[in-house]
């Protein structure tokens, strides 16, 4: 088909880009709220904030691509993909900004050795910030894959 992108919406690849991002997200999520004190930093608070809008939206883009893959019928119009474009694009740099901070402080925090990094909890939320990032590198290849196609539509 000419209007097939390896990673646009409707495709094998995009479902699993959108499974990627459910798990990462998800991995993220739960590192962060293993130790209860994240609620304390807004950095944490905004990467718990920021994982828990990715994951549904990611969630409801994996059942349109595999509704679209199972049944090979793709839903590719100009105003729908316009704005999961827009979603997914404001979503990863969402995603990046959480997890740039986030790293930045548990970074911080080991370095300084503070009294709340007892334990691995810092350990724990510098995984956070990596899974965030995991989740981010393939937010942004959607929404790049998406842009490439939409030219074609």
């Amino acid at each position: 088909m000419m209007n097939e992108v390896a990673g646009s919406l409707g495709t094998r690849a995009s479902l699993g880009l959108r499974l990627g991002q459910v798990i990462f997200s998800s991995a993220s999520l739960f590192f962060m709220c293993l130790h209860l004190n994240f609620y304390s930093y807004t950095a944490f608070c905004f990467l718990v904030t920021v994982m828990g809008l990715v994951i549904p939206w990611s969630m409801a883009l994996g059942l349109l691509d595999a509704y679209s893959v199972f049944v090979k019928c793709p839903t590719r119009q100009a105003g729908v993909m316009t704005i999961i474009i827009l979603g997914d694009l404001v979503l990863a740099f969402l995603q990046l900004g959480a997890a740039s901070s986030t790293a930045s402080i548990a970074q911080f925090f080991i370095v300084v050795k503070a009294p709340m990094c007892s334990g691995n909890v810092c350990s724990r939320y510098s995984l956070s910030a990596a899974m965030a990032f995991l989740s981010w590198f393939l937010s942004f290849a959607s929404s790049l894959f998406n842009i490439w196609l939409l030219p074609r539509l």
